[in-house]
Protein backbone atom coordinates (compact mmCIF):
# COMPACT_ATOMS: atom_id res chain seq x y z
CA UNK A 1 0.00 0.00 0.00
CA UNK A 2 3.01 2.35 0.72
CA UNK A 3 4.63 2.03 -2.79
CA UNK A 4 1.39 3.66 -4.41
CA UNK A 5 1.68 4.06 -8.48
CA UNK A 6 1.33 7.95 -9.11
CA UNK A 7 -1.29 7.42 -12.04
CA UNK A 8 -3.23 5.26 -9.71
CA UNK A 9 -6.57 6.61 -8.54
CA UNK A 10 -6.49 6.80 -5.05
CA UNK A 11 -3.34 7.96 -3.83
CA UNK A 12 -3.29 8.85 0.10
CA UNK A 13 -3.28 12.44 0.86
CA UNK A 14 -0.18 14.08 2.16
CA UNK A 15 -0.46 14.55 5.82
CA UNK A 16 0.87 18.03 6.96
CA UNK A 17 2.75 18.57 10.49
CA UNK A 18 0.98 15.64 12.19
CA UNK A 19 0.92 11.78 12.71
CA UNK A 20 -0.20 9.75 10.02
CA UNK A 21 -3.16 7.89 10.88
CA UNK A 22 -1.82 4.57 9.40
CA UNK A 23 1.08 4.86 11.17
CA UNK A 24 3.44 4.81 8.36
CA UNK A 25 6.70 7.31 7.73
CA UNK A 26 5.74 10.76 8.05
CA UNK A 27 6.50 12.78 4.87
CA UNK A 28 7.50 16.56 5.94
CA UNK A 29 6.94 17.57 2.81
CA UNK A 30 3.49 16.73 0.65
CA UNK A 31 4.06 14.21 -1.64
CA UNK A 32 3.69 16.00 -5.54
CA UNK A 33 0.62 14.19 -7.57
CA UNK A 34 -1.58 14.99 -10.17
CA UNK A 35 -4.56 14.53 -7.62
CA UNK A 36 -3.20 17.42 -5.06
CA UNK A 37 -6.01 19.18 -4.57
CA UNK A 38 -6.13 22.83 -6.01
CA UNK A 39 -6.54 25.04 -2.88
CA UNK A 40 -8.10 27.83 -4.96
CA UNK A 41 -10.69 25.40 -5.45
CA UNK A 42 -13.07 23.56 -2.24
CA UNK A 43 -12.75 20.18 -2.85
CA UNK A 44 -16.21 18.95 -3.40
CA UNK A 45 -17.63 14.83 -3.05
CA UNK A 46 -18.76 13.60 -6.51
CA UNK A 47 -22.52 13.23 -6.10
CA UNK A 48 -23.80 10.66 -9.11
CA UNK A 49 -27.50 11.68 -9.46
CA UNK A 50 -28.22 10.52 -12.89
CA UNK A 51 -26.89 7.99 -15.79
CA UNK A 52 -25.37 10.95 -18.03
CA UNK A 53 -22.73 11.05 -15.28
CA UNK A 54 -21.39 7.73 -15.42
CA UNK A 55 -21.56 4.61 -17.23
CA UNK A 56 -23.58 1.96 -16.61
CA UNK A 57 -24.79 -1.12 -17.94
CA UNK A 58 -27.91 -3.26 -16.86
CA UNK A 59 -27.57 -7.05 -17.38
CA UNK A 60 -30.08 -9.02 -18.00
CA UNK A 61 -32.60 -6.64 -19.71
CA UNK A 62 -35.44 -8.64 -18.14
CA UNK A 63 -34.65 -9.85 -15.13
CA UNK A 64 -36.54 -12.87 -13.31
CA UNK A 65 -37.82 -10.29 -10.66
CA UNK A 66 -38.48 -13.41 -8.66
CA UNK A 67 -35.04 -14.52 -7.94
CA UNK A 68 -32.52 -11.23 -6.54
CA UNK A 69 -28.51 -11.92 -7.12
CA UNK A 70 -27.12 -12.83 -3.58
CA UNK A 71 -23.58 -13.79 -4.59
CA UNK A 72 -21.72 -11.57 -7.83
CA UNK A 73 -18.54 -12.48 -9.06
CA UNK A 74 -16.11 -11.59 -11.67
CA UNK A 75 -14.01 -14.08 -13.52
CA UNK A 76 -10.75 -14.18 -13.06
CA UNK A 77 -9.88 -13.17 -16.73
CA UNK A 78 -11.92 -10.53 -15.70
CA UNK A 79 -14.63 -10.80 -19.11
CA UNK A 80 -16.97 -12.92 -17.19
CA UNK A 81 -19.57 -11.92 -15.13
CA UNK A 82 -21.29 -14.69 -12.82
CA UNK A 83 -24.38 -14.58 -10.77
CA UNK A 84 -25.79 -16.63 -7.96
CA UNK A 85 -29.71 -15.97 -7.30
CA UNK A 86 -31.28 -16.53 -4.40
CA UNK A 87 -33.34 -19.10 -6.58
CA UNK A 88 -30.16 -21.44 -6.39
CA UNK A 89 -29.24 -21.05 -10.29
CA UNK A 90 -26.14 -19.18 -11.26
CA UNK A 91 -26.41 -17.33 -14.79
CA UNK A 92 -23.20 -16.31 -16.97
CA UNK A 93 -22.37 -13.41 -19.09
CA UNK A 94 -19.47 -12.92 -21.10
CA UNK A 95 -18.27 -9.60 -23.33
CA UNK A 96 -17.04 -10.44 -26.82
CA UNK A 97 -14.75 -9.18 -29.08
CA UNK A 98 -17.39 -7.21 -31.84
CA UNK A 99 -17.56 -4.19 -33.40
CA UNK A 100 -18.84 -2.40 -30.21
CA UNK A 101 -16.34 -4.07 -28.47
CA UNK A 102 -12.95 -3.99 -30.34
CA UNK A 103 -10.92 -5.13 -26.88
CA UNK A 104 -12.49 -7.35 -26.26
CA UNK A 105 -12.83 -6.77 -22.51
CA UNK A 106 -15.26 -5.89 -19.81
CA UNK A 107 -16.76 -2.60 -19.96
CA UNK A 108 -19.63 -0.42 -18.83
CA UNK A 109 -20.22 0.89 -22.49
CA UNK A 110 -21.22 -2.49 -23.49
CA UNK A 111 -23.99 -5.42 -22.59
CA UNK A 112 -21.94 -8.41 -22.19
CA UNK A 113 -23.91 -11.71 -23.72
CA UNK A 114 -25.64 -14.53 -21.28
CA UNK A 115 -23.58 -17.47 -22.23
CA UNK A 116 -25.17 -20.77 -22.18
CA UNK A 117 -23.64 -24.11 -23.44
CA UNK A 118 -25.31 -25.63 -26.65
CA UNK A 119 -26.91 -28.41 -24.24
CA UNK A 120 -28.78 -25.95 -22.85
CA UNK A 121 -27.85 -26.89 -19.23
CA UNK A 122 -27.81 -24.26 -16.39
CA UNK A 123 -25.65 -24.68 -13.33
CA UNK A 124 -28.65 -25.48 -10.72
CA UNK A 125 -27.91 -25.99 -7.54
CA UNK A 126 -28.90 -28.73 -5.19
CA UNK A 127 -31.05 -27.56 -2.49
CA UNK A 128 -32.16 -30.33 -0.66
CA UNK A 129 -35.07 -29.47 1.78
CA UNK A 130 -34.47 -26.00 2.51
CA UNK A 131 -36.74 -23.72 0.31
CA UNK A 132 -33.47 -21.81 -1.58
CA UNK A 133 -34.52 -18.54 -0.12
CA UNK A 134 -34.02 -19.44 3.35
CA UNK A 135 -30.89 -20.84 2.46
CA UNK A 136 -27.45 -18.79 3.00
CA UNK A 137 -25.83 -19.08 -0.70
CA UNK A 138 -22.10 -19.19 -0.93
CA UNK A 139 -19.62 -19.21 -3.94
CA UNK A 140 -15.79 -19.67 -5.39
CA UNK A 141 -13.88 -20.07 -8.67
CA UNK A 142 -10.82 -21.68 -9.29
CA UNK A 143 -7.67 -19.38 -9.98
CA UNK A 144 -8.07 -20.70 -13.81
CA UNK A 145 -11.46 -19.88 -14.28
CA UNK A 146 -12.36 -23.75 -15.01
CA UNK A 147 -14.45 -24.89 -12.28
CA UNK A 148 -17.04 -22.92 -10.18
CA UNK A 149 -18.09 -24.08 -6.85
CA UNK A 150 -21.73 -23.34 -5.08
CA UNK A 151 -24.20 -23.96 -2.60
CA UNK A 152 -27.72 -23.06 -1.86
CA UNK A 153 -28.88 -24.97 1.53
CA UNK A 154 -27.86 -28.35 -0.14
CA UNK A 155 -24.92 -30.11 -1.22
CA UNK A 156 -21.74 -28.50 -2.36
CA UNK A 157 -21.77 -28.40 -6.12
CA UNK A 158 -18.36 -28.52 -8.26
CA UNK A 159 -19.42 -27.32 -12.33
CA UNK A 160 -17.32 -27.13 -15.15
CA UNK A 161 -17.69 -23.66 -15.94
CA UNK A 162 -17.24 -24.23 -20.38
CA UNK A 163 -20.31 -27.24 -20.12
CA UNK A 164 -21.61 -26.56 -16.81
CA UNK A 165 -21.87 -30.44 -15.56
CA UNK A 166 -21.60 -30.79 -11.96
CA UNK A 167 -18.78 -32.53 -11.73
CA UNK A 168 -18.97 -33.65 -8.08
CA UNK A 169 -21.00 -33.09 -5.30
CA UNK A 170 -20.26 -33.01 -1.34
CA UNK A 171 -21.13 -31.83 2.15
CA UNK A 172 -24.45 -33.14 2.27
CA UNK A 173 -26.41 -31.24 5.00
CA UNK A 174 -26.85 -30.73 8.18
CA UNK A 175 -24.99 -28.76 8.21
CA UNK A 176 -25.47 -26.61 5.00
CA UNK A 177 -22.50 -24.95 3.96
CA UNK A 178 -22.30 -21.08 4.43
CA UNK A 179 -19.17 -20.33 2.74
CA UNK A 180 -16.64 -21.52 1.02
CA UNK A 181 -13.07 -20.75 -0.24
CA UNK A 182 -9.82 -22.18 -2.49
CA UNK A 183 -7.10 -22.68 -0.64
CA UNK A 184 -4.86 -19.94 -2.51
CA UNK A 185 -1.54 -22.66 -2.78
CA UNK A 186 -3.11 -25.78 -3.99
CA UNK A 187 -7.17 -25.87 -5.30
CA UNK A 188 -7.85 -29.09 -4.34
CA UNK A 189 -8.19 -27.64 -1.00
CA UNK A 190 -11.01 -26.11 0.09
CA UNK A 191 -12.08 -24.04 3.18
CA UNK A 192 -15.83 -24.83 4.21
CA UNK A 193 -17.63 -22.47 6.56
CA UNK A 194 -20.64 -23.98 8.00
CA UNK A 195 -24.09 -23.17 9.71
CA UNK A 196 -23.05 -24.76 12.98
CA UNK A 197 -20.41 -22.14 13.08
CA UNK A 198 -17.26 -24.83 12.23
CA UNK A 199 -14.92 -24.74 9.35
CA UNK A 200 -14.06 -28.01 7.51
CA UNK A 201 -10.56 -27.93 5.76
CA UNK A 202 -11.93 -30.28 2.48
CA UNK A 203 -9.79 -32.11 0.25
CA UNK A 204 -11.82 -32.81 -3.37
CA UNK A 205 -9.22 -35.31 -4.43
CA UNK A 206 -9.77 -37.73 -1.76
CA UNK A 207 -13.03 -36.76 -0.77
CA UNK A 208 -12.04 -36.48 2.85
CA UNK A 209 -12.36 -32.95 5.61
CA UNK A 210 -8.45 -32.96 6.94
CA UNK A 211 -9.66 -31.07 9.91
CA UNK A 212 -13.04 -29.17 11.79
CA UNK A 213 -12.20 -25.76 13.12
CA UNK A 214 -14.12 -24.58 16.09
CA UNK A 215 -13.79 -21.07 17.11
CA UNK A 216 -17.07 -19.47 16.36
CA UNK A 217 -20.57 -19.27 18.22
CA UNK A 218 -22.56 -18.72 15.25
CA UNK A 219 -22.97 -19.85 11.12
CA UNK A 220 -19.47 -18.76 9.15
CA UNK A 221 -20.20 -15.73 7.02
CA UNK A 222 -16.35 -15.25 5.93
CA UNK A 223 -13.19 -16.61 5.05
CA UNK A 224 -10.02 -14.90 3.32
CA UNK A 225 -6.53 -16.76 3.09
CA UNK A 226 -3.52 -14.48 3.18
CA UNK A 227 -0.49 -16.20 1.62
CA UNK A 228 2.18 -13.84 2.87
CA UNK A 229 1.16 -14.00 6.52
CA UNK A 230 -0.25 -18.00 6.24
CA UNK A 231 -3.54 -17.33 8.04
CA UNK A 232 -7.04 -17.78 7.48
CA UNK A 233 -9.71 -15.34 8.80
CA UNK A 234 -12.92 -16.30 9.55
CA UNK A 235 -15.65 -14.26 10.11
CA UNK A 236 -19.32 -15.09 11.50
CA UNK A 237 -22.66 -14.03 12.33
CA UNK A 238 -21.38 -13.73 15.72
CA UNK A 239 -18.98 -10.52 14.86
CA UNK A 240 -16.59 -12.21 15.79
CA UNK A 241 -13.12 -12.66 13.87
CA UNK A 242 -10.85 -15.83 13.80
CA UNK A 243 -7.46 -15.93 13.05
CA UNK A 244 -5.99 -19.93 12.00
CA UNK A 245 -2.19 -20.79 10.93
CA UNK A 246 -2.35 -22.49 7.80
CA UNK A 247 0.66 -24.56 8.51
CA UNK A 248 -0.56 -25.98 11.72
CA UNK A 249 -4.83 -24.86 11.74
CA UNK A 250 -4.24 -23.80 14.89
CA UNK A 251 -6.10 -20.81 16.23
CA UNK A 252 -3.74 -17.67 16.67
CA UNK A 253 -6.65 -15.39 17.78
CA UNK A 254 -10.05 -14.18 18.26
CA UNK A 255 -11.24 -10.69 17.93
CA UNK A 256 -14.64 -9.75 18.71
CA UNK A 257 -15.68 -6.44 16.13
CA UNK A 258 -16.07 -3.19 18.09
CA UNK A 259 -19.63 -2.26 17.31
CA UNK A 260 -21.02 1.13 17.56
CA UNK A 261 -23.37 2.28 20.77
CA UNK A 262 -26.32 0.58 20.50
CA UNK A 263 -26.13 -2.18 18.39
CA UNK A 264 -26.51 -5.34 18.78
CA UNK A 265 -23.34 -8.18 17.90
CA UNK A 266 -24.99 -10.34 15.30
CA UNK A 267 -25.60 -10.33 10.99
CA UNK A 268 -23.25 -11.34 8.87
CA UNK A 269 -19.38 -9.81 8.66
CA UNK A 270 -17.08 -10.18 5.45
CA UNK A 271 -13.52 -10.37 5.41
CA UNK A 272 -11.82 -9.89 2.42
CA UNK A 273 -7.82 -9.35 2.01
CA UNK A 274 -6.29 -6.21 0.47
CA UNK A 275 -3.71 -7.43 -2.44
CA UNK A 276 -0.58 -7.20 -0.45
CA UNK A 277 -2.49 -9.32 1.92
CA UNK A 278 -1.51 -7.19 5.04
CA UNK A 279 -4.74 -5.80 5.13
CA UNK A 280 -8.43 -7.05 6.01
CA UNK A 281 -11.20 -4.99 5.05
CA UNK A 282 -14.42 -6.14 7.33
CA UNK A 283 -17.60 -4.95 6.15
CA UNK A 284 -20.94 -5.42 8.36
CA UNK A 285 -24.17 -3.68 8.11
CA UNK A 286 -23.10 -1.12 10.83
CA UNK A 287 -19.85 -0.39 9.44
CA UNK A 288 -16.66 -0.42 7.00
CA UNK A 289 -13.52 -1.32 8.81
CA UNK A 290 -9.85 -1.69 8.11
CA UNK A 291 -7.79 -4.34 10.43
CA UNK A 292 -3.59 -4.30 10.15
CA UNK A 293 -3.77 -8.15 9.79
CA UNK A 294 -0.60 -9.04 11.25
CA UNK A 295 -1.74 -7.92 14.60
CA UNK A 296 -5.47 -7.74 13.49
CA UNK A 297 -5.75 -4.24 14.90
CA UNK A 298 -8.38 -2.04 13.83
CA UNK A 299 -6.92 0.98 12.03
CA UNK A 300 -10.24 2.61 10.64
CA UNK A 301 -13.92 2.53 10.71
CA UNK A 302 -16.24 3.75 8.96
CA UNK A 303 -20.40 4.33 10.40
CA UNK A 304 -23.35 5.30 8.42
CA UNK A 305 -24.42 8.47 8.63
CA UNK A 306 -25.89 11.49 6.79
CA UNK A 307 -26.98 11.16 3.19
CA UNK A 308 -25.10 7.26 4.04
CA UNK A 309 -27.46 6.27 7.03
CA UNK A 310 -28.82 2.83 5.62
CA UNK A 311 -27.00 -0.45 6.56
CA UNK A 312 -24.69 -1.45 4.71
CA UNK A 313 -25.59 -4.65 2.14
CA UNK A 314 -21.87 -5.13 1.03
CA UNK A 315 -18.51 -3.83 0.23
CA UNK A 316 -15.71 -4.89 -1.62
CA UNK A 317 -11.45 -3.69 -2.16
CA UNK A 318 -11.05 -2.39 -5.82
CA UNK A 319 -8.36 -5.01 -7.13
CA UNK A 320 -5.66 -2.89 -6.57
CA UNK A 321 -7.09 -2.23 -3.22
CA UNK A 322 -7.61 1.90 -3.20
CA UNK A 323 -10.50 2.18 -3.45
CA UNK A 324 -13.64 0.79 -1.39
CA UNK A 325 -16.59 -0.01 -2.97
CA UNK A 326 -19.79 -0.47 -0.78
CA UNK A 327 -23.86 -0.80 -1.17
CA UNK A 328 -26.38 0.10 1.15
CA UNK A 329 -30.00 -1.12 1.69
CA UNK A 330 -31.43 2.17 0.51
CA UNK A 331 -30.27 2.08 -3.12
CA UNK A 332 -26.78 4.21 -2.61
CA UNK A 333 -23.41 2.82 -3.64
CA UNK A 334 -20.40 4.79 -2.52
CA UNK A 335 -16.40 4.80 -3.07
CA UNK A 336 -14.10 5.65 -0.33
CA UNK A 337 -10.19 5.73 -0.33
CA UNK A 338 -9.33 2.41 1.04
CA UNK A 339 -5.65 4.37 2.74
CA UNK A 340 -8.27 6.46 5.00
CA UNK A 341 -11.61 5.37 4.32
CA UNK A 342 -12.73 8.56 3.35
CA UNK A 343 -15.25 9.16 0.98
CA UNK A 344 -14.70 10.43 -2.21
CA UNK A 345 -18.27 9.12 -4.53
CA UNK A 346 -21.52 8.50 -3.91
CA UNK A 347 -23.92 7.14 -6.31
CA UNK A 348 -27.93 7.36 -5.71
CA UNK A 349 -30.18 4.90 -6.86
CA UNK A 350 -31.52 7.52 -9.03
CA UNK A 351 -28.74 7.10 -11.45
CA UNK A 352 -28.78 3.73 -12.29
CA UNK A 353 -32.06 2.38 -11.25
CA UNK A 354 -36.01 3.51 -12.82
CA UNK A 355 -38.33 5.29 -10.84
CA UNK A 356 -40.48 1.85 -10.88
CA UNK A 357 -37.80 -0.14 -8.93
CA UNK A 358 -36.83 2.68 -6.82
CA UNK A 359 -40.83 3.20 -5.53
CA UNK A 360 -41.25 -0.93 -5.49
CA UNK A 361 -42.45 -2.57 -1.99
CA UNK A 362 -40.20 -4.11 -1.28
CA UNK A 363 -37.41 -1.54 -2.59
CA UNK A 364 -34.74 -2.54 -4.74
CA UNK A 365 -31.46 -2.17 -3.62
CA UNK A 366 -27.93 -3.78 -4.41
CA UNK A 367 -27.32 -6.83 -2.50
CA UNK A 368 -23.88 -7.50 -3.48
CA UNK A 369 -20.76 -5.80 -5.13
CA UNK A 370 -17.91 -7.32 -6.76
CA UNK A 371 -15.09 -5.52 -8.11
CA UNK A 372 -13.13 -6.44 -11.37
CA UNK A 373 -10.23 -8.24 -11.48
CA UNK A 374 -8.05 -5.76 -12.99
CA UNK A 375 -9.81 -2.36 -13.76
CA UNK A 376 -9.42 -0.78 -10.24
CA UNK A 377 -12.37 1.72 -11.50
CA UNK A 378 -14.92 -0.85 -12.40
CA UNK A 379 -17.15 -2.61 -10.58
CA UNK A 380 -20.48 -4.21 -10.68
CA UNK A 381 -23.49 -4.83 -8.19
CA UNK A 382 -26.12 -7.47 -7.68
CA UNK A 383 -29.86 -6.38 -6.90
CA UNK A 384 -32.47 -8.02 -5.29
CA UNK A 385 -34.93 -7.24 -8.40
CA UNK A 386 -32.34 -10.23 -10.20
CA UNK A 387 -30.42 -7.78 -12.07
CA UNK A 388 -26.63 -6.77 -12.34
CA UNK A 389 -25.34 -3.14 -12.98
CA UNK A 390 -21.71 -3.06 -14.19
CA UNK A 391 -20.52 0.99 -13.55
CA UNK A 392 -17.54 2.82 -14.63
CA UNK A 393 -16.75 6.37 -14.07
CA UNK A 394 -17.15 8.62 -17.72
CA UNK A 395 -14.04 8.41 -20.12
CA UNK A 396 -13.38 11.98 -19.87
CA UNK A 397 -13.60 11.84 -15.27
CA UNK A 398 -11.27 8.76 -16.11
CA UNK A 399 -11.66 7.82 -11.91
CA UNK A 400 -14.80 8.39 -9.30
CA UNK A 401 -13.83 11.49 -7.81
CA UNK A 402 -11.06 12.99 -5.93
CA UNK A 403 -9.41 12.16 -1.98
CA UNK A 404 -10.28 14.64 0.33
CA UNK A 405 -7.14 16.92 1.05
CA UNK A 406 -5.91 16.43 4.56
CA UNK A 407 -3.83 18.40 6.99
CA UNK A 408 -2.44 17.51 10.60
CA UNK A 409 -4.56 14.42 9.93
CA UNK A 410 -8.22 15.90 9.39
CA UNK A 411 -9.91 16.41 6.44
CA UNK A 412 -9.74 20.11 5.72
CA UNK A 413 -12.17 19.84 2.77
CA UNK A 414 -15.37 18.92 3.76
CA UNK A 415 -18.38 17.57 2.04
CA UNK A 416 -21.81 18.95 2.62
CA UNK A 417 -23.35 18.15 5.96
CA UNK A 418 -25.82 15.68 4.37
CA UNK A 419 -22.56 13.67 3.01
CA UNK A 420 -20.71 11.22 5.47
CA UNK A 421 -16.73 11.81 4.94
CA UNK A 422 -15.89 12.96 8.76
CA UNK A 423 -17.20 9.74 10.53
CA UNK A 424 -14.10 8.18 10.97
CA UNK A 425 -12.54 6.61 13.69
CA UNK A 426 -8.62 6.15 13.23
CA UNK A 427 -7.97 3.79 16.01
CA UNK A 428 -4.09 5.12 17.02
CA UNK A 429 -5.15 8.32 17.21
CA UNK A 430 -7.72 7.40 20.10
CA UNK A 431 -5.26 5.26 21.65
Amino acid sequence: MDNLDRNSPAKPSPILNGADPASRSIDIKPRISEEKPDKAKPWELMEVLNPQQFRVATLPETPDQTSKVVRLLYTNSGVGLLALGSNAIQRLWKWNRNEQNPSGKATASVVPQHWQPNSGLVMANDIGETPPEESVPCIALSKNDSYVMSACGGKVSLFNMMTFKVMTTFMPPPPASTFLAFHPQDNNIIAIGMEDSTIHIYNVRVDEVKIRLKGHQKRITGLAFSNSLHILVSSGADAQLCVWATDSWEKKKSVAIQMPAGKTPSGDTRVQFNSDQNRLLVVHETQIAIYDASKMERIYQWIPQGTLSAAISHASYSCNSQLVFAAFTDGNVAIFDADNLRLRCRIASSAYMSTTAINSNPPVYPFVVAAHPQEPNQFAVGLSDGSVKVMEPLESDGKWGTPAPVENGVANGRAPASSATSNLATDQNQR
